[in-house]
């Protein structure tokens, strides 16, 4: 009788562990590691409009707010960056990114596995919630799918070198 009643009690304190268990963290904790400082984001378009159309003008203040108004454009212009195509045993995957600013705005997968219609359905499932990782954590910090390793692994590595293009 008492080792039905602790078997029992330890299975309801299994399944409350369980059940308040948190796979990863949410989307606002990884958001600010992929966001730079203001003061990064102004450096780094300051050589590119330095060469721009207004670098030889003879009036410096008129060519020095334009190249301000440039950098807030460059800023909050949307951007494609493609990530490197990573080698699966089932075929490459490829991540193309577009962000506004530093923000994941859009994801499209270029290349994707292509060993017969198990890939297309494996693919099927595993690539909208791949996407939808993504969207919501802002990194290349997301959970593989189960079922489909090889092609998050794929998808995973291809973003990860899209986002370290897009810090470039």
């Amino acid at each position: 009788m008492l080792r039905a009643v602790l078997t029992l009690a330890g299975t309801a304190a299994g399944l409350a562990a369980l059940l308040s268990f948190k796979t990863h963290s949410s989307a606002a904790d990884a958001a600010p590691a992929m966001t730079p400082a203001p003061s990064q984001t102004a450096s780094a378009s300051a050589p590119a409009t330095a060469t721009g159309p207004t670098a030889g003008k003879s009036h410096p203040a008129a060519g020095a707010s334009k190249s301000a108004a440039g950098m807030s454009q460059a800023a909050t212009a949307p951007r494609t960056v493609t990530g490197a195509a990573a080698s699966t045993p089932y075929g490459p995957m490829q991540v193309q990114l577009t962000l506004t600013g530093q923000k994941i705005t859009k994801v499209n997968v270029v290349q994707r596995t292509n060993a017969g219609s198990e890939s297309d359905q494996i693919d099927g499932f595993s690539i909208p919630k791949l996407t939808s990782e993504t969207l919501a954590a802002q990194s290349a910090q997301i959970d593989a799918v189960s079922g489909a390793t090889y092609t998050s692994s794929g998808y995973i590595k291809s973003l990860q070198s899209a986002l370290d293009q897009a810090k470039a």
